[in-house]
């Protein structure tokens, strides 16, 4: 798209220029008659010792020498209930089709789906929970897999957000804000880190298929996109059918051989081109057809999971030689960050529970357990996981009360931001490691509150990076991924 204002500026006449720039460039000389250090431009601001990667890190990353050197991200999109997975509440039994009491609820915000229903019933889970591992740790039935590797987690029970619907609440936690246009977590991270492998991206998302029947919330690309950075650092999305990505094999009659011409040749005409503009996203394009060309032969062979072992596939179970599952793509990350990928991230949907639990949260507990623990394993088994941080959780939680028509056997739930669970396990983590407790309804907080910007600045520091430090020039303020407000590091899930 043609920029009006960037096309003006180039036709703007000599004397124009001058005139509007005079005091501008008045500053540079006083910079540089003072001694000040020449500006720079972004790719030489980049360039280190590792210069000659695809996806050189930038100069001065890290902070300090990181546990984890990648990131899996698995994101279960529309707000797993904590209640029923995680958060074990059995003196709720009791409170069975009572009112949640105002003393819980303090006239605390609702979502329109439940303000005006007449009664806020309180629904205890109906699932049955059980200790496991050293740290026996409560877990539902519905994680018979996960429950097997708690020793390997460190679960946070008291995460919070601000937002009380899917989309500025998604757009949070993958941003960090909820004003849409921010940098992603996955972007601010290949932004600053890079990425060890040179034939694929250092950023990569699937959105895997779902079971759940319930009608999932749409994903849009900001939660993978590059914001205000440079676009080259915005997520690569492979699809889940089909081509893994959209045009990348040749048309029928051209060659490798050929496409190499044709990029060199468009490679210099590109470079010409920035000479004359200094324009970032010349550079982008440059580096983006270039990568392309790289993936036409190491995409293929990524997602070709024929040379996996039995014994790896039948540990992600059946649905892992379905392409576009959930398991698909646990193993597909596990080969991923193997190969150097910095940042991976799925993202599941489905979890959006407003009604039929029995049968649909079950649903999605089953496209996710078995593979989540058998990516943990995997990794472990391979030496992996100490350098390799995993992420589990959603945006927000559910409700206590029943959402609609409330029996023994069935129920539903409203969005929670107030409280939900997460884990964190690998690079950095601290394994049997419980942090934060809710109250009774597991509907406010008791103690050790985890704001969702706490839990960034936490896989910054696991990833070598100071988030206060960690910044970019934007309109005006030094962008965080963490904001302007004062976070914290969780230093007790900490190895």
């Amino acid at each position: 798209m043609i920029d009006p204002i960037f096309e003006h500026q180039l036709l703007q006449t000599r004397r124009q220029f001058f005139g509007r720039t005079g005091l501008r460039m008045g500053g540079v000389a006083l910079a540089a008659m003072s001694g000040a250090a020449p500006i720079e431009s972004l790719s030489s601001a980049m360039a280190s010792d590792n210069s000659n990667k695809v996806h050189p890190a930038l100069h001065g990353l890290p902070h300090f020498v990181p546990k984890a050197k990648a990131i899996i991200y698995l994101h279960m999109n529309g707000g797993p209930s904590q209640i029923d997975t995680w958060d074990y509440k059995p003196h709720l039994q009791e409170q069975f089709d009572k009112d949640l009491p105002d003393t819980i609820r303090k006239g605390q915000r609702i979502t329109t789906m439940t303000s005006g229903q007449a009664r806020l019933p309180v629904a205890p889970s109906k699932f049955k929970f059980a200790q496991h591992g050293q740290s026996q740790r409560w877990v539902s039935e519905l994680l018979p897999f996960t429950s097997k590797i708690v020793d390997e987690l460190a679960v946070i029970k008291t995460v919070h957000t601000n937002a009380i619907n899917h989309d500025p609440a998604c757009t949070f936690v993958m941003t960090g804000n909820e004003v849409p246009g921010k940098a992603s977590l996955g972007s601010w991270l290949a932004y600053g880190l890079g990425s060890e492998s040179d034939n694929l991206p250092a950023f990569v998302v699937m959105t895997p298929t779902w079971s759940s029947k319930a009608a999932a919330q749409a994903l849009f690309t900001r939660m993978w996109s590059s914001g205000f950075l440079p676009t080259r650092y915005a997520g690569v999305a492979l699809r889940t059918g089909g081509d893994p990505v959209l045009y990348l094999p040749n048309p029928d009659g051209v060659t490798s051989a050929d496409r190499r011409v044709m990029l060199d040749a468009l490679g210099q005409l590109n470079r010409e081109r920035f000479s004359e503009l200094h324009d970032p996203e010349i550079q982008t394009r440059i580096a983006q057809y270039e990568m392309a060309f790289r993936m036409q032969r190491s995409v293929p062979e990524l997602v070709n999971l024929n040379d996996e072992p039995s014994s790896i596939t039948d540990m992600y179970g059946p649905e892992v030689t379905v392409p576009g599952t959930f398991a698909a793509s646990a193993l597909l990350a596990r080969r991923m960050v193997e190969r150097g990928v910095r940042v991976v991230q799925i993202l599941h949907r489905g979890w959006d529970q407003h009604g039929n639990i029995a049968n649909d949260l079950p649903a999605q507990c089953r496209d996710v357990d078995q593979a989540s623990a058998a990516l943990i394993l995997d990794l472990k088994q391979r030496g992996l996981l100490d350098s390799t941080l995993v992420v589990w959780g959603g945006e927000f939680g559910r409700t206590v009360y029943c959402q609609g028509g409330l029996t023994k056997d069935n129920y539903g739930r409203d969005h929670h931001p107030k409280c939900f669970t997460m884990w964190m396990a690998g690079g950095g983590v601290r394994g049997g490691v419980e942090y934060g407790q809710t109250d009774d309804f597991s509907y406010n907080i008791a103690e050790n509150p985890v704001q969702i910007n706490d839990l960034n600045a936490t896989i910054l520091h696991c990833m070598g990076i100071d988030h206060e430090r960690f910044v970019f020039p934007f309109q005006g303020l030094e962008q965080r991924l963490t904001g302007v407000e004062h976070q914290q590091v969780i230093r007790k899930v900490l190895a």
